[in-house]
C-alpha cells in the first residue's frame, strides 16, 4: 500500500517544493494562517497538506490548527531552502512540472519501447528540444545540479587528487562538479564542457562562487567536437542518456583526451551487478526510457565490459551518497 499509494506523499512534497513552503519558513515559523496567506491557498485541506507534511518528517509544529506554528526539519531547511547552495530540490522541481504527468504513460513506454516526454511527439533529439525552451533550459540545469549535488561534494573529497592537476567535466550542465572540485582542491584547475546553450547559465554560477579563476566554461558537441585534454574527465548523469553504441563512443573521446594514468569517471547511480539491491538506479533506468530514445543505467560489470574495449586498463567503484557511486576506469 505505501508504495502503490506512493504518488500521494510524492505529490504532497513536490508540491511544497514546486510552491517555495521550505524556502518561505526557512526565514522562521509561520501560523498555518499566515502560510495561507502568503502562498495564496484556499482554507480548505490547508492543515491537512501542512500537518501531511509533518507526519512525512518535512515540517516540525508547535500546536494545533488555528493555534499552530510550523518550522523545516533541519534537513528539509538544509536542502530545499533555494537560497541555500545545498538546494537540491531543482530536480524535484523538474519532476513535478515535467516528470510526473509523463510518467503516466510506463505502460505504453514498455509496450513499445520509445519515449514518454517531449520527444515522442518531436522530431528534435531530446537536448535540442529541451533547449530550445529557456524556461525548460534553466529548470533542467538547475534539476541535474540539484540530483548530483550531494554526490558532486562527496567526490570532490573523497577522490585523490594530489596526482593531478586538471579536469574537464563533460556535459557540466550548471558548472556544480567543476566546483566543488575546485573548491575542495585548490591545486586544481577545471573546465565545465557543455552545450552552447548552457555555457551563460555554468558561468554565471561559477562566477557567483568566485572560482572563475580555476573553473573555466567550454562550449561544444559531445559527439561532434573533441574532448579538452584534462588529467580526469568526469561526467556526471551523462552516460545513462545514450544507448550502447553512444556510450562507447563518449569512452572512447574521453580515454582520447586523457594522458597515460589518467582517470575517467562516472558519477551516477550505478546498479548492483546482481540488479537486486539499487531499487533507485534500476527506475532511474526507467527514467530513461520515459525520457530518451535508447538510454539505460548500467552496472559496474557493463560499464566494465565497455570500459575494457575502449582501451582502459583497470576499473574501481567509488560508493558516494545513497545509491549514486564513482564508477572510475585509469588509462
Amino acid at each position: 500500500m505505501q508504495i502503490g499509494m506512493g504518488f500521494w506523499a510524492s505529490k504532497i512534497l513536490l508540491t511544497a517544493v514546486s510552491m517555495g513552503l521550505f524556502t518561505l519558513l526557512a526565514k522562521g515559523g509561520l501560523s498555518g494562517e499566515e502560510i495561507r496567506a502568503k502562498l495564496g491557498l484556499h482554507k480548505r485541506s490547508l492543515y491537512d497538506f501542512l500537518d501531511a507534511l509533518v507526519a512525512l518528517g518535512f515540517l516540525q509544529r508547535t500546536g494545533l490548527k488555528a493555534t499552530s506554528v510550523y518550522t523545516n526539519a533541519a534537513d528539509t531547511d538544509l536542502f530545499l531552502d533555494k537560497n541555500k547552495p545545498s538546494y537540491i530540490g531543482g530536480i524535484m522541481e523538474m519532476a513535478n512540472h515535467r516528470l510526473y504527468p509523463f510518467w503516466n504513460n510506463l505502460e505504453e513506454g514498455l509496450k513499445t519501447g520509445k519515449p514518454q516526454s517531449e520527444i515522442k511527439s518531436s522530431d528534435k533529439p531530446f537536448f535540442e528540444e529541451i533547449y530550445a525552451d529557456k524556461n525548460k533550459l534553466q529548470e533542467f540545469v538547475k534539476a541535474m545540479s540539484g540530483a548530483q549535488m550531494g554526490n558532486f561534494i562527496a567526490f570532490s573529497k573523497a577522490f585523490d587528487f594530489s596526482r593531478y592537476k586538471t579536469l574537464c567535466d563533460i556535459g557540466g550542465a550548471g558548472g556544480a562538479l567543476s566546483a566543488h572540485v575546485a573548491m575542495n582542491n585548490h591545486h586544481m584547475t577545471c573546465i565545465s564542457f557543455d552545450l552552447p546553450p548552457v555555457g551563460p547559465v555554468a558561468e554565471e554560477n561559477i562566477q557567483q562562487m568566485g572560482l572563475s579563476s580555476r573553473v573555466s566554461v567550454k562550449s561544444g558537441d559531445m559527439f561532434k567536437d573533441d574532448f579538452p585534454k584534462a588529467d580526469v574527465i568526469t561526467m556526471g548523469n551523462i552516460l545513462h542518456d545514450w544507448g550502447t553504441a553512444e556510450k562507447k563512443i563518449l569512452m572512447k573521446k574521453a580515454y582520447d583526451a586523457l594522458p597515460e594514468g589518467g582517470a575517467f569517471v562516472v558519477i551516477e547511480n550505478i546498479i548492483d551487478d546482481d540488479r537486486r539491491q539499487n531499487a533507485f538506479g534500476l527506475m532511474m533506468s526507467l527514467n530513461m526510457l520515459i525520457e530518451t530514445t535508447d538510454g539505460y543505467d548500467f552496472s559496474k560489470a557493463d560499464f566494465d565490459v565497455l570500459a575494457k574495449e575502449v582501451g582502459f586498463k583497470n576499473t574501481s567503484l567509488m560508493p558516494l551518497t545513497g545509491p549514486s557511486s564513482a564508477a572510475i576506469a585509469i588509462k
